[in-house]
């Protein structure tokens, strides 16, 4: 860029830039971005396979195992004795779909019960077994 320091009648010194080199420069710029635009927005086609998939089936409803705290078992708001406990996991082991076991142990019960019932469920054969608890206050 330059500039032009000229006299004025005036005898006063005036400098002003030229123009024209900066505007030289902006359209080389908008030409290089008008050419390079269309270029990027150029996608490649793929032909994709198809396939035909049967929907899954939804995850069947979590099973709750409620132990208190005399060590008596509720099965999702049912009481049960050992026996039925047995019979109902293998049931559910039996199943392709099983579904999941949630354990509800009471703060105070003995961790015998607890440890039959998690023997039960291996027994069983049943792949998904947790415990629920509750956050600290």
């Amino acid at each position: 860029m330059a500039f032009s320091i000229q006299d004025d009648q005036d005898g006063e010194l005036l400098s002003e830039i030229n123009m024209i080199p900066l505007i030289d420069v902006m359209l080389v710029l908008l030409i290089v971005f008008m050419i390079t635009i269309p270029v990027m927005k150029h996608a490649v086609s793929v032909n994709l396979p198809q396939a035909s998939a049967t929907p899954q089936t939804p995850p069947p409803q979590a099973v709750r195992l409620s132990i208190a705290a005399d060590g008596s078992y509720r099965w999702d708001d049912e009481d049960v004795d050992d026996a039925t406990l047995e019979q109902r996991l293998q049931t559910i082991g039996a199943l392709d779909n099983q579904p999941p076991l949630q354990i509800l142990a009471d703060r105070e019960v003995r961790y015998e019960r607890v440890a039959q019932a998690l023997a039960a469920a291996q027994r069983a054969g049943l792949r998904s077994v947790g415990f629920v608890t509750e956050p600290e206050r």
